[in-house]
């Protein structure tokens, strides 16, 4: 019988393969579907062709972010199981369809198939190809999974980088209106179904018997009440650890997501003294570009600290330095454009650095056999996430013009809100311990930490 083209049996490693193709294979699909965050560069002109509100121009990128979650909780088991080269050619599919469907939306003016094609296909899409590329890295880098999962999740936080400085490109060559945001759209999704084939093509996973040279899991450590072993998806859900974590990052992701959507506005509210409107808009979509710049920094270099500082150490940075952060934007509103720049620098990159370090933080808690799996249902809080946030900033936004107030007057509400949820946040993540070995039922895979040993020398017996 033949093997299917997208079997994973198709593409276990042959011997001396080495793990470090793995990363481009990843960076491939991530720095597609993260042109997501870049969705603030169409808003205003979204709102002036289609003559929408800024809570309606959000609404395909919360859309999307819904369906992100549902789509990985949904699919996440079957993601483990097919692997991750079918994940990849769905999430392609779905993914670039969806840009596609929207522009036909736009050039119709049917803004409902925007937020259909963007959103809610795109968002399918997106969902899937998040997870693909994630359990697989951790599987070949079991001796570093923080970095590993770093390396992928880097290029979804980048992937706006490149997003961002593309669609405003293409947006002055076709025009702001109907006809030129429908061609962007068009020439984007056409564009990153190339580049994500790159990705399904190169994907390999590891041999069962697999592990990387001169490398041993660290030993249990004798104190430890918790077996070697790893949680089944299904049990991992019943366990309150997964739900204090899903809490924690919930609302870390709220916290980013509200400046990442409205990322370009914000700037423009703040700051608006440059010396024409295409000059505020250029230093609008600058601010895109480097805050997207601090998301793909923040995952890469705050979850590969993880693997020295421990992962619970580095949510408490997350949502602590958060709330602090938060509080300065607050407090200090426009003063001083360098601070602002900072604060909302780092919120993004604490942001970025807990979707990078969570897939760890689960591979420690409850064993790395059905991480994938686990994953995608703790990517609900996300969807969560990406109706909070944008709703909080943008609904008191919206408010707060009607009332009147105009500037950084119309964050500072949503901003006191931010601190809140982070702050509840933090005391989430103090609370979770080990996780009871009467949820173990999985016996280890060849090279898996043991459960419990949250860091290597560091988290496990930590809490008393």
């Amino acid at each position: 019988m033949t093997v299917s083209f997208l079997e994973r049996s198709r593409i276990v490693a042959r011997p001396g393969w080495s793990r470090w193709l793995v990363p481009p294979a990843a960076l491939s699909i991530h720095l597609a579907i993260g042109s997501t965050y870049a969705w603030s560069v169409f808003k205003s002109p979204l709102e002036t062709s289609m003559g929408i509100s800024g809570t309606a121009s959000a609404l395909p990128f919360t859309v999307s972010i819904v369906m992100l979650g549902a789509s990985a909780a949904l699919f996440g088991t079957r993601v483990d199981h097919k692997g991750p080269r079918w994940a990849m050619v769905v999430a392609t599919s779905c993914f670039c369809s969806g840009y596609l469907i929207a522009a036909l939306g736009v050039f119709i003016e049917q803004y409902w198939l925007v937020v259909f094609g963007y959103g809610f296909v795109g968002g399918i899409g997106l969902g899937i190809g998040y997870i693909s590329p994630v359990s697989t890295l951790m599987k070949w880098f079991p001796d570093r999974p923080g970095m590993a999962t770093g390396m992928a999740i880097m290029g979804f936080g980048g992937g706006a980088l490149v997003a961002s400085a593309l669609a405003n490109s293409l947006l002055d060559g076709f025009g702001r209106g109907t006809a030129g945001v429908s061609a962007t759209l068009l020439v984007i999704g056409c564009a990153y179904a190339v580049f994500m084939s790159l990705g399904w093509l190169l994907i390999r996973v590891p041999a069962p018997d697999w592990k990387p040279a001169d490398w041993e899991p660290a030993p249990r450590k004798a104190e430890s009440p918790v077996i070697t072993g790893s949680v089944s998806a299904t049990s991992a859900i019943k366990t309150p650890q997964f739900w204090l974590l899903w809490a924690a990052m919930c609302f870390n992701v709220t916290a980013g997501i509200g400046i990442l959507e409205r990322a370009a506005p914000i700037f423009q509210d703040f700051f608006p003294d440059a010396s024409s409107a295409a000059a505020l808009a250029v230093a609008a979509a600058g601010f895109v570009a480097v805050v997207s710049l601090a998301n793909m920094a923040g995952r890469f270099g705050w979850s590969t600290l993880s693997d020295v500082l421990g992962r619970k150490n580095m949510f408490r940075l997350y949502l602590g330095g958060g709330a602090l952060l938060y509080l300065t934007l607050a407090l200090t509103t426009n003063a001083n454009k360098a601070l602002f720049l900072v604060c909302t620098m780092l919120i993004v990159s604490f942001y970025g650095a807990g979707f990078a370090t969570v897939p760890a933080y689960l591979r420690d808690l409850f064993g790395s056999r059905e991480v994938g799996a686990i994953h995608g249902r703790l990517l609900t809080a996300w969807s969560a996430a990406g109706v909070l946030g944008p709703l909080i900033v943008n609904a008191v936004a919206d408010s707060q013009h009607s009332a009147g107030k105009s500037g950084p007057d119309l964050y500072i509400l949503s901003f006191s809100v931010m601190i809140v949820l982070l702050i509840v946040g933090f005391v989430c993540n103090e609370l979770i311990r080990q996780v009871d070995t009467k949820y173990h039922e999985v016996a280890p895979v060849r090279g898996e930490a043991p459960v419990g040993d949250w860091t290597p020398h560091r988290e496990a017996g930590q809490e008393t």
